[in-house]
């Protein structure tokens, strides 16, 4: 059983995990150069924890104790009561969901790893927004996707925005990043997948007339919010696909679009 420990000073060491959380470019470096992650909000807190991710410790408000109390009985770590108030000047917001824990991140898988059961894999680049990535693993949990595959450059699937907006399936859908990029499709590629680009390019051919969801296995690419796949993607992709748009909409934001492709990838797929 944890121990419940008050804290009636903002910078008492022990709540160093939960300083500067608004601070996006702080949090970036110190977070996955401490091993850590933060997980806000009841559910995700608990989903992190069905996951196998290993508690720090977990800073709460007094009123959140009742609600926590049985994480709170099983958690190995300590418990970090706090007033409100102390808690935003801490972190840097009002925290809301009144429950905040630092989480112990798991060592990555290498892609070629993941890609030996995977059918059905997401690839991005340079998707940097949390929200998106976020929002992009949630419908790839929902909608039966079996793996991620980041860009170098993508941005931190459990920093607590993504976390937050996914709730909580980042931990879900496994995922790693490319060493690579654009040459590290080349491993997907001689994995059996067929690299499908999801582009709004009049050149594309659209989703229902490629049909992947009778492929075999099926690497889904997608861009940034605004720029899309860069030339260097497209070019190593084996198709371009699109969604067909009505009403003059030339595109969706990537996390609609994201939804709406992975639905038809996975619709009727083979089985295992």
């Amino acid at each position: 059983m944890a121990d419940l420990i008050t804290i009636d000073e903002p910078d008492d060491p022990r709540l160093h995990d939960y300083t500067g959380l608004t601070d996006v470019e702080l949090r970036r470096r110190r977070e996955p150069a401490e091993g850590l992650f933060i997980a806000e909000g009841e559910k995700v807190i608990r989903r992190a924890g069905e996951a196998g991710y290993a508690m720090r410790s977990m800073l709460l408000s007094a009123k959140w104790v009742d609600t926590m109390r049985d994480i709170i009985d099983e958690a190995p770590a300590p418990v970090y009561v706090v007033d409100p108030a102390l808690a935003e000047q801490v972190t840097g917001y009002h925290v809301h969901r009144g429950a905040l824990a630092s989480m112990q991140r798991k060592p990555l898988p290498t892609a070629a790893d993941l890609l030996t059961t995977a059918r059905r894999v997401v690839v991005m680049e340079s998707v940097n927004d949390h929200t998106n990535i976020g929002a992009i693993f949630r419908s790839a949990a929902a909608l039966g996707m079996d793996a991620v595959l980041l860009s170098p450059d993508c941005a931190d699937p459990l920093y607590r925005r993504s976390v937050k907006v996914s709730m909580g399936a980042v931990f879900s859908v496994p995922y790693a990043r490319l060493d690579t990029w654009p040459t590290g499709l080349e491993t997907v590629r001689e994995a059996g997948f067929t690299l499908l680009a999801l582009t709004p390019d009049d050149r594309a051919k659209a989703l229902d007339e490629v049909a992947p969801h009778r492929m075999d296995r099926v690497a889904l690419m997608l861009g940034a919010e605004g720029d899309g796949l860069s030339r260097r993607a497209l070019a190593a992709s084996d198709e371009w696909v699109r969604i067909p748009m009505s009403h003059g909409v030339d595109s969706l934001n990537v996390g609609a679009a994201a939804a709406v492709a992975f639905y038809a990838v996975a619709t009727g797929r083979p089985s295992a």
